[in-house]
């Protein structure tokens, strides 16, 4: 049973990346507060196993294969929403990859491919979302952006970086432009959390996880369950007086700067 304060009985959520890491967690969070939930990923094998754990838990969610970076995908999407289910009041992206690549050597088709995938398709899903939550007077959306939406990372991240940016200022932008039509825009940055491609990137080096965690207070990656909390909060009638929020999920990462070190009380000082 939901807990009043974050009961989201009789609301719809939109989920990107809902097949694995923090799509998953999300789509299971929403779903055990009371949300149906919409799937979206291309990995149609992981949202199968993130559905039979929601309907195990006696959820609701539907499965749509989707290419994030795609604004006709976007519009099929709502297209199919609006005859299914008739509403949208809660919209998490979540999904998008980036490329590294030396800045010297980064080709523009890359450039374009990572700011299709983080920031123009999420617009498309902001921007029908945002159609029918105004009509309707309330709504939240949630855009997942980086520690490397407010500060740099170096290591061939200049586009992620770069498309993370932009994320951060749609956020503002969005926040600002319809908070007087009831809908709330905010935007959660993670650190480094554990998923595939960052198990791929410590096998491949694995002295890239200390430095790292030299940048962590809290002395651990993060885990996908880690937003479950944030993403149930904003999703709920709960936050309703937050929207333009930047909120870091990092371990304390942003707080200290990137000349501190971590404190006497570490089990590893």
């Amino acid at each position: 049973m939901a807990d009043g304060l974050f009961d989201l009985e009789g609301k719809v959520a939109v989920v990107s990346g809902a097949a694995s890491g923090m799509g998953r967690a999300s789509a299971l969070a929403l779903a055990a507060h009371g949300a149906t939930v919409v799937m979206l990923d291309r990995d149609a094998a992981g949202m199968l196993r993130t559905g039979e754990a929601i309907a195990a838990g006696g959820g609701t969610a539907f499965a749509r294969e989707h290419d994030v970076s795609s604004p006709k995908a976007a519009e099929e999407l709502f297209t199919w929403l609006d005859g299914e289910l008739g509403r949208i009041d809660f919209l998490a992206n979540i999904a998008g990859e980036g490329i590294l690549a030396d800045p010297r050597e980064l080709s523009v088709e890359q450039l374009r491919q990572v700011l299709e995938n983080l920031v123009v398709g999420r617009f498309a899903l902001c921007q029908h979302a945002g159609r029918r939550m105004l009509a309707a007077g309330s709504g939240s959306i949630v855009n997942t952006g980086s520690l490397a939406s407010m500060t740099a990372l170096g290591r061939g991240h200049i586009a992620y970086s770069m498309a993370m940016g932009a994320v951060v200022q749609m956020t503002r932008e969005l926040s600002t432009e319809w908070a007087g039509g009831g809908v709330r825009v905010n935007a959660i940055l993670p650190a480094q959390v554990r998923n595939p491609s960052l198990e791929k990137r410590i096998a491949a080096d694995p002295a890239i996880e200390l430095k790292w965690l030299s940048g962590i207070p809290a002395g651990r990656l993060g885990r996908p369950d880690d937003i479950q909390g944030l993403i149930v909060f904003l999703a709920s009638d709960s936050s309703a007086w937050i929207t333009g929020a930047l909120i870091p999920m990092d371990g304390g990462n942003m707080a200290m700067n990137a000349g501190g070190s971590r404190g006497f009380s570490s089990p590893t000082s």
